[in-house]
């Protein structure tokens, strides 16, 4: 996914310091108002330390940390700024922990100038003393304590503990000496003369000898030790200067020298003398051997000179001898560093060399280094560099349309301009006011916000600037004053043109942003995109683009001039008081709002229409969000980043699934920066190819995606594991194989299609192809006929004359073989990026596939889709049963897989549909391994699809003896036995319950006659006192045991909350599909539940069964609430519309001329519902990754347009049949009383007086006028051909 890049988080200034832990060795040193902390061998940002989490006080000030000290044994870091002093110390188990350790705050005159803490011992130098404070621990609260402090009469610089802690070694800038003070007493013990000014201080690692190295400004190194008869009193023993290194002819530049440390070197050379004995070795064995003190003199040329001093450890010292061991060639190192270090390194054969500045890290091979060989050392890494104003807070961030330039904003008012290249950042200019970035960040202008100028340019005051693209390799400025009007800037210098005015709304707008232009070039030059967003008062959202500003015309005299923007669509979202938004080059806004629960955050696509309120993703955050930022991915998808204080969350859209309604939008991918620093996130913001920028504090975090290739197209570009490949897989269009697809095809009856697939996917994995390389189906395909599944077998044909026969094991591709050992090969190998549940759905769609064509002739349409949906609904539900939590494969996010109570009504209402219910419930049982049970009956639906009265009797019979069986009680199929009306084989069931206790009041009971109102009525005292126990089921037993169906029935909607088990018993009580209480069910039950929970699905068949086809048509499409006043009922809650079905077009498409009910009812919705409704269910189809299918319903949906009205004539004209008058002719069924059946829809007004103004109106009006029109004529025809002829017997003759 996203990965840190680069951290921009200030370079260092001063000496650094090391800690040295198991695993890694650390570098610090004071940046800003904190402690920056890297791996010293990658330089990668490991924390930063900032010392307001001490003194909150000092948070957003100016104030600087002047200097910091590590405790390698304590693993204690102490930092200083002003007066104050700060420290932390490593803990937990993986010493990953930083933690405030103590605090010490001295006088307010004594301002920190130098610090060295160790062992519990912090020497502390102001600006005129010397203090040593120790350690206390008291009650486990750590606390520092002065021991003595001296007076000093000029600033020190240097402070150093020696090895033994018996002395501090210090500096000053008023001498050239270094003073010995004593750690006890703190008492002057010597000052040791220098001729120049000493830049850097080293105690020799010996704990018996007091060894000092000094180097001064001129790069000379000296060395101080005591003599036998003046063991506490330093001498110069030896000095290694430039000319002493035997260098032929010194470079003029400056050179610098540093001492190597023994311990780190020493344990490296163990190691290669451990591991090899070679002559390669043999320098470092006498360097180990002898003990030699080595020194490093980088010259101006870059090359290293290593002096080696030995003899050191003599008692007494004898002769000190140095001499020069070897010298690197130039340009070994980039320049003579201000400091060096020599550190550990993981593999303890080689060492890590740092330079700084500038800041880098290099491997030191100690074996191939002295061997003088080219590989003995290796840059790394470079580190940050040093950047203007990184003292200064990032207040935010600007960028140009593309990405390529960025400008940062920090609280001193100051701006840089950055350019974007594909190894991060490069700084290119610094400005001290107000800047807008150009041309990928090679040019800015400066906008002085005191005089309101940009450039020449006289401006009203503006409160933001942005820029967007202005034709080929130009932009345009943009800015928005404080009164809400938008200048519009083009061009430069004196061609430059301002245009500022404010947009043409009726009310003044909240809130007016730029649209996110990062997609606009990806494919093509620049072109015409939406620039501004406006959110009104009300929360509408408005999209807005430039007009030139041009005369469209004069009237008497005066010219009328076009507004400078024009409004392409509005969105209305109810949100009030809008904290944030943003709106992404896909047009689609992301709003928060704030509520007492806390942040609300809501995406809303720009496709508002009946069918759709654009709201695609609603979610409540409990921290508050700060920031949001779009981007796009190269084929348009949508990326939204959503800053939090410490963390940045990105979230894409989710592919639509047929089956697991998940959420819109979720998180991909989430950014953390608390663990590496602790300041909130002041803003971020998208760069060119999917890179973030993170601003915190004074730090920056540059975020990407890992590349492979170089010169490749965007796509292949990056690394599989890439946010571009991750969001592609979530919501990208599909493979032909994808599961999703297949399923899409066999619903829309391209079965052909689905084998042609099928049959590519197992050759491409018989030929080992590649994911990527696997075949795909030409796109001309989609848009071939639909077979239907009930159609015949196409017979082979070989040949047309004699000639030789086909061969018996000449299978056809598509074959049984063939598909067995293709679902054999997915079992054992599944498809990469594939989910278990839809590898799962890919085996039984393809063994689904088979079997269709196998039963073509047997099997419809409809009944396929209700066997696709079963089939599916009992992989799901085995699934969550055997693993709650289904692993995903990739990157793939799971869906909810929860495990569902029954199909869902879209697939239940297909099998009603069906003409082969009889294969269907064969089919049924067999899933439900030959014992279907009540449970099995309603999460199938057969009370709902299943229309034969005689069949639903022997299912109910069969049901009930299943239920029987289970635990054998004869109170769990009372109920179904009762409404067959077999009282009698109830009680011989109780017979057979010696076990159960109310065996003997059963028997006693049921012995008697219910045909007689005494028995009646005591069978419904029973089934109320049932109702008092709380046993419902058996009390609508009862009640129909007393015959009063209607309270059994109220029983079971009521209180066991199962309105499937109402209509079985009242289909089977009344032995009709028409009786009063079915019907009353349909009516005041199924109809509003199907109105409260938006499923239209459930509405449409309840209508059908009400003999209201017309109705069951238009509640597919037309909004629920224009259907209320048609009803005859009372519906009190209307829930959310759910038109993301695209099923609803195929059933549409199925029922709208299927009767003639049903095609009045089509009539009744306009052309302009139908076309919406159409765009929608193709959207759909994109949100699903099927883009190919909805390209092939737009481009083959026929909208059933009746003839034109004509004015009446004498002589009528011959009209062209609509295409209600041709189907009807061959399958329409008249359903209706065509001269008494009331229309579904209210009369329409009289024609509004025609104006030029109202165009639009005329023209939707006239198509509903049309299809009247149109059905009257259909009307009229199926009168003709409902009239019955006289009989007359002499026709027979």
């Amino acid at each position: 996914m996203l990965h840190l890049q680069n951290s921009y988080v200030g370079a260092p200034t001063t000496r650094l310091h090391h800690l040295v832990l198991p695993r890694e060795t650390l570098l610090l040193y004071p940046s800003a108002d904190g402690v920056v902390i890297l791996n010293a061998a990658s330089l990668q940002l490991v924390r930063v330390l900032a010392f307001w989490e001490a003194f909150p006080s000092t948070m957003h000030t100016a104030d600087r940390v002047s200097c910091i000290s590590v405790d390698s044994n304590m693993k204690l870091i102490v930092a200083a700024m002003g007066n104050r002093i700060a420290s932390w110390s490593l803990s937990g188990v993986q010493h990953d922990a930083w933690h405030i350790h103590s605090t010490l705050v001295l006088p307010s005159h004594h301002v920190v100038a130098a610090m060295h803490n160790r062992s519990g011992l912090l020497a502390i130098a102001t600006q005129s003393s010397l203090s040593v404070h120790t350690l206390i621990l008291d009650n486990n609260l750590p606390t520092w304590s002065q021991k003595w402090i001296a007076q000093l009469r000029s600033l020190p610089s240097l402070v150093r503990f020696a090895p033994s802690l018996m002395y501090i070694a210090t500096t000053r800038s008023d001498t050239n000496a270094v003073t010995l003070y004593s750690t006890t007493s703190g008492k002057q013990i010597q000052a040791i003369p220098h001729p120049r000014p000493v830049i850097r201080l080293n105690w020799r690692h010996s704990s018996d000898n007091l060894i000092l190295y000094t180097v001064t400004s001129d790069s000379t190194l000296r060395v101080f030790f005591p003599v036998l008869d003046s063991p506490q009193h330093l001498q110069l023993h030896a000095s290694i200067d430039l000319f002493a290194a035997s260098i032929p002819t010194p470079d003029p530049r400056p050179s610098t020298v540093f001492v190597v440390n023994r311990e780190v070197i020493g344990r490296a050379f163990d190691n290669i003398s451990a591991e090899q004995d070679n002559a390669r070795t043999r320098r470092i064995q006498e360097i180990k051997q002898e003990g030699w003190d080595l020194f490093l003199r980088v010259l101006g040329d870059g090359s290293v000179v290593v002096t080696a001093l030995a003899n050191v450890d003599r008692k007494p010292p004898t002769l000190l001898k140095q001499f020069t061991l070897q010298q690197s060639p130039p340009s070994t190192l980039p320049e003579a560093p201000s400091f060096l270090y020599v550190l550990p390194h993981p593999n303890k054969s080689i060492v890590t060399l740092v330079t700084s500045s500038p800041l880098a890290s290099y491997e030191l091979s100690p074996a191939a280094f002295f061997d003088a060989q080219q590989d003995g050392l290796k840059l790394l890494v470079t580190g940050p560099k040093r950047m203007p104003d990184e003292n200064s807070e990032i207040e935010r961030f600007i960028r140009t349309p593309e990405g390529e330039g960025l400008g940062i904003i920090r609280k001193n008012g100051n701006g840089q301009v950055w350019k974007v290249t594909d190894d991060g950042l490069e700084l290119v200019q610094t400005t001290k006011s107000d800047l807008i970035v150009l041309n990928k960040g090679c040019e800015f202008e400066e906008y002085d916000t005191e005089k309101q100028m940009l450039g020449d340019v006289k401006l009203p005051k503006v409160t933001s600037f942005f820029t967007m693209p202005d034709g080929p390799g130009h932009e345009s400025i943009i800015g928005i004053t404080d009164d809400l009007s938008v200048a519009h800037i083009r061009g430069k210098g004196r061609d430059r043109r301002v245009v500022c005015e404010p947009l043409p709304m009726v009310e003044r707008p909240a809130i007016i942003l730029p649209v996110d232009p990062m997609a606009w070039g990806l494919h093509h030059p620049w072109a015409e995109h939406d620039v501004l967003l406006s959110v009104s008062q009300a929360g509408e959202l408005a999209f807005w683009i430039p007009e030139d500003s041009v005369v469209s015309g004069a009237v008497n005299g005066n010219s009328k001039r076009k507004p400078a923007w024009r409004c392409t669509g509005t969105v209305k979202t109810g949100r009030t008081s809008i904290k944030t938004a943003r709106c992404s080059s896909a047009k689609k806004t992301a709003l928060v709002v704030s509520i007492p629960e806390g942040d609300e955050l809501t995406i809303w696509d720009s496709k508002e229409s009946e069918f759709a309120s654009g709201m695609e993703y609603q979610g409540i955050f409990s921290e508050p969000i700060r920031d949001l930022d779009w981007t796009s991915t190269p084929d348009m998808q949508s990326i939204l980043a959503v800053g939090f204080d410490h963390h940045v969350d990105l979230l894409c859209q989710q592919r639509m699934t047929y089956f697991d309604p998940g959420p819109g939008w979720s998180v991909c991918w989430k950014i953390d920066i608390q663990a590496s620093i602790p300041h909130p996130i002041s803003d971020s913001i998208w760069l060119s190819n999917g890179r973030l920028l993170v601003g915190a504090g004074h730090q920056m975090f540059l975020y990407g995606q890992r590349r492979v290739s170089s010169g490749a197209s965007a796509r292949s570009t990056f690394s599989g594991d890439s946010l571009f490949e991750s969001v592609a897989r979530q919501n990208g269009s599909l493979p032909d194989y994808h599961p999703q697809m297949l399923l899409q095809c066999l619903l829309w009856e391209k079965v052909d299609l689905v084998k042609d697939i099928i049959v590519n996917l197992w050759r491409d994995i018989q030929e080992h192809k590649s994911q990527h390389h696997f075949t795909r189906v030409p796109i001309e395909r989609y848009f071939s006929m639909a077979s239907s599944a009930g159609s015949g077998h196409k017979k082979r044909y070989t040949q047309l004359f004699d000639g030789p026969e086909m061969k018996d094991d000449d299978e056809p591709a598509f074959s049984r073989a063939s598909v067995t050992k293709l679902i054999e090969e997915l079992e054992e190998n599944p498809l990469p990026h594939l989910t278990p549940n839809e590898q799962a759905h890919l085996l039984v769609l393809i063994q689904t596939t088979l079997e269709i064509d196998e039963q073509r002739r047997s099997l419809d349409s409809n009944g396929l889709r209700y066997l696709i949906s079963m089939r599916s609904f009992y992989i799901l539900n085995r699934r969550a049963s055997s693993s709650p939590i289904s692993p995903v494969s990739g990157n793939a996010r799971p869906r909810g897989t929860g495990r569902r109570e029954r199909l869902r009504y879209r697939d239940i209402i297909w099998a009603f549909h069906s003409e082969s219910q009889g294969l269907l419930m064969n089919a049924s049982t067999s899933a439900c391994e030959g014992k279907m049970t009540w449970s099995d009956a309603r999460a199938l639906g057969i009370p709902i699809w299943l229309t034969s009265l005689e069949q639903f009797k022997l299912q109910v019979e069969n049901i009930a003896r299943n239920e029987f069986l289970v635990d054998r009680d004869p109170t769990t199929c009372s109920l179904f036995y009762f409404a067959l009306g077999k009282v009698k084989l109830v009680q011989s069931l109780w017979r057979q319950a010696a076990w159960h206790k109310e065996q003997g009041l059963m028997l006693k009971f049921l012995a008697n006659d219910f045909t007689g109102d005494r028995w009646k009525t005591a069978a419904l005292k029973n089934a109320y006192a049932l109702l008092g126990k709380r046993r419902f089921e058996y009390a609508a037993a009862f009640f129909l045991l007393g015959q009063s169906l209607k309270d059994a029935v109220n029983v079971c909607i009521r209180q066991l909350g199962d309105f499937q088990i109402a209509i079985t018993i009242a289909r089977v009580v009344e032995q009709s599909n028409e009786g009063p209480v079915f019907l009353d069910i349909l009516k005041n039950t199924v109809l509003p539940i199907a109105f409260k929970d938006g499923n239209r699905w459930l509405a449409s068949w309840a209508f059908w069964l009400l003999h209201r086809r017309d109705l069951s048509v238009r509640v597919l499409v037309t909004p629920l609430q224009e259907l209320v006043g048609a009803l005859d009922i009372q519906v009190k809650e209307i829930g959310e519309p759910h038109y993301d079905d695209p099923s609803l077009a195929l059933l549409f498409s199925q029922l709208r001329s299927k009767t003639l009910q049903a095609a009045k009812g089509t009539s009744e919705i306009s052309g302009k519902s139908e076309f919406n409704f159409v765009l929608q269910i193709a959207r759909v189809f994109c949100r699903m990754g099927c883009q190919v299918l909805a390209l092939d319903l737009v481009r083959s949906w026929t909208f059933d347009v009746p003839p034109p009205i004509e004015p009446r004539r004498e002589a009528r004209p011959t009209r062209v049949p609509s295409r209600y008058a041709l189907r009807r002719r061959s399958s329409m069924m008249i359903d209706m009383d065509i001269t008494s059946l009331p229309p579904t829809r209210q009369a329409s007004p009289p024609p509004p007086t025609i104006r030029e103004e109202d165009g639009e109106v005329i023209k939707n009006e006239g198509d509903f006028l049309a299809r009247k029109a149109g059905l009257g004529n259909l009307m009229k025809s199926a009168k003709q051909d409902v009239k019955v002829p006289e009989f007359d017997m002499g026709a027979f003759f």
